[in-house]
């Protein structure tokens, strides 16, 4: 036999068998890598609302238009004396163009109403001072005693509290849902005797506010959860 063949055909098969150990190698890195878990980590936070919209609204009646104006201009004077004495910055307020309804000029109304007009006023409230609306709201009664009989809170007219302060509690609030997520990963690659290897995707999730509840709308619920996949390792 001719030496060379044989050395050659030596060469590959040691070659072929090299190729065989390197892929059966890769083939199970690769299985490796594809063993994963994902898990979702929460955080939830409470926090009191660092902004509050308040319309304070009231109705005025009367037969002519200028006593309208008159009362308008006497009751805006008094509710701006109460929030400005009761510790609102003058700049915190706006005070909005009367609504003003003629009931004559109404087709659909009746003739026969006591006022003809009927004027509906808003002063807003803008402050980041929640305490202090929070005291002034339960003071109202003063503002009655006075003359101005503010409306009730409805849709058209409902106190809004906000919060703005987001920016400053990401970080953390981030940092322990994706803790909680580890956590959870590690539990379950324990459980499964495997070893929890690095982070192949991760979502940062969306952060929500709500009302706490009905009753304190004040205090917010800030709500975020994160989703990562861990591979998995024997």
């Amino acid at each position: 036999m001719d030496k060379s063949k044989l050395f050659s055909g030596l060469f590959v098969m040691i070659g072929l068998v090299t190729i065989g150990f390197h892929i059966s190698g890769a083939v199970e890195k690769y299985r490796s890598y594809d063993r994963t878990v994902n898990v979702k980590g929460l955080c939830e936070k409470e926090v009191k609302a660092d902004k509050v919209i308040w319309p304070v609204v009231y109705k005025v009646m009367a037969n002519d238009i200028q006593t309208i104006y008159d009362q308008i201009d006497a009751n805006n004077a008094v509710v701006k004396s109460f929030l400005v004495k009761g510790g609102i910055k003058p700049g915190e307020i706006s005070v909005s163009v009367p609504n003003i309804s003629d009931k004559y000029a109404n087709e659909y109304g009746s003739n026969d109403r006591a006022y003809r007009y009927i004027a509906t006023s808003t002063i807003t409230v803008c402050t980041p001072d929640v305490d202090t609306v929070l005291k002034l709201r339960a003071e109202q009664a003063e503002l009655l005693k006075k003359g101005v009989v503010t409306a009730g809170n409805n849709w058209e007219n409902t106190i809004e509290f906000k919060y703005e302060g987001l920016n400053n509690i990401k970080p953390q609030m981030i940092e322990e849902a994706t803790k909680n997520a580890r956590e959870t990963a590690e539990k379950f690659a324990k459980d499964s005797q495997s070893r929890l290897g690095k982070i192949k995707t991760a979502n940062q999730g969306t952060f929500t506010i709500e009302n706490r509840d009905s009753n304190t709308p004040y205090i917010k619920k800030v709500r975020v959860v994160t989703s990562v996949t861990y591979y998995l390792k024997n």
